[in-house]
């Protein structure tokens, strides 16, 4: 597996299905209670991320220059199982990933959505059978789902962080930690005034060469590594030792960020940020912050320094596998890939180490809503926060 580099934004090595046209015929069946908005209050939009692991929907109104979440939907599908040995999805994945689609079909027909972007990432990107799979989900839900090329989804991810970068910041890497693939973006943000910084970030979902008045956030690289939480677990299903097994890990996937360009650059301290956003991050800010039960508002925004993700990754090694699975502040649906996605969070500590590493309980499906909102103009003009 090699690295993604960056090209045309409207290239894809697999099939593109066109987004669900508004007027789509979909079923009338109910779904458990949500919030019921009146539709003529304000627009209504959908974001669903199927991922290589879990299917993610989001449904939203736009509410100043954010948005207000109305209805949601996450379901672990494991889409991606088998995928790395046989290069297709399976029968059985489909078929989970296929009930968790018509639940959403369910909640975007109850709400009268006609806005909505419906993506699917790496493992379809990867599958030979992902056009079969595509055309079964459309036949059997009426979603039409819509295979997005790597950059894309680092750029979407990007700009769900914008209210999360600092004003000081002048260099900037997000990281998106997905289930089959991992998006860095290096940004340069010391041209850009401190107050417009975050405005400057949300200017980019036009792309990542998008020019604006005044100074612009320069993307200095990005890469998408084909190695994400379940991609990277099964490289290395073999080995048993599990210490031994996080190490090897850790510096596999460093090994794929060579032809990275930040990678052999000098590493930044004043000015540097990280922004981590996928559910390995939020999980070890969870264990850090020693919460039982996971609060949202507590792990949003938190900032870790290296030595205390570190801490937090040499206790999950010390519990080990079977005290990882029994862990409270990792969860049933996270304890198998705990260490995968830690080991890729570890390798990006060694290599750029910083005392502001930022949290993000947000991602794809925010970055879709906040795409489509500001292309309808819907929302305020920041401050984004």
């Amino acid at each position: 597996m090699t690295p993604e580099r960056p090209r045309r934004a409207d290239a894809t090595d697999a099939p593109v299905e066109t987004p669900m046209d508004a007027s789509r015929a979909v079923s009338r069946a109910e779904e458990p209670s949500a919030l019921v908005v009146d539709p003529r209050s304000a627009p209504l939009y959908a974001a669903l991320d199927l991922g290589t692991n879990s299917c993610r929907m989001l449904i939203a109104q736009p509410k100043g220059s954010q948005f207000s979440i109305i209805d949601s939907f996450s379901k672990t599908v494991q889409l991606g199982a088998g995928l790395e040995a046989t290069g297709r999805l399976s029968r059985a994945s489909m078929g989970r990933t296929i009930q968790a689609l018509r639940i959403c079909e369910k909640k975007i027909e109850k709400h009268g959505v006609r806005r909505m972007r419906l993506v699917a990432t790496e493992a379809c990107r990867r599958a030979r059978n992902a056009r079969d799979f595509i055309r079964q989900v459309r036949r059997e839900t009426g979603l039409a789902l819509e295979i997005i090329a790597p950059e894309e989804e680092a750029r979407l991810a990007v700009i769900s962080c914008a209210p999360l970068v600092n004003v000081s910041t002048e260099q900037l890497l997000v990281v998106d930690i997905g289930g089959g693939s991992t998006e860095l973006v290096w940004i340069d943000l010391s041209a850009v005034a401190p107050p417009d910084r975050p405005k400057a970030i949300m200017r980019l979902h036009m792309g990542f060469d998008a020019q604006g008045d005044g100074a612009v956030a320069r993307v200095v690289d990005w890469i998408s590594v084909p190695l994400g939480v379940a991609t990277l677990k099964d490289q290395f299903i073999d080995v048993d030792d599990d210490a031994a097994r996080f190490a090897l890990m850790s510096w596999f996937f460093e090994e794929n960020l060579a032809s990275f360009s930040p990678y052999n650059a000098d590493n930044p301290r004043d000015g540097f940020q990280i922004i981590g956003t996928s559910g390995t991050v939020t999980t070890v800010a969870a264990s850090f912050l020693n919460l039982r039960r996971y609060d949202r508002t507590k792990v949003d925004g938190l900032q870790m320094t290296s030595d205390q993700i570190d801490l937090v990754i040499r206790e999950y090694l010390s519990l080990g596998p079977e005290g990882r699975r029994t862990d409270p502040r990792i969860g049933r649906d996270r304890h198998a890939l705990i260490m995968s996605g830690a080991a890729i969070l570890q390798a990006l500590m060694r290599i750029w180490p910083t005392d502001r590493l930022s949290v993000a309980d947000r991602g794809l499906r925010e970055g879709l809503l906040y795409a489509q909102m500001s292309a309808d103009g819907v929302l305020d003009d920041g401050p984004y926060t």
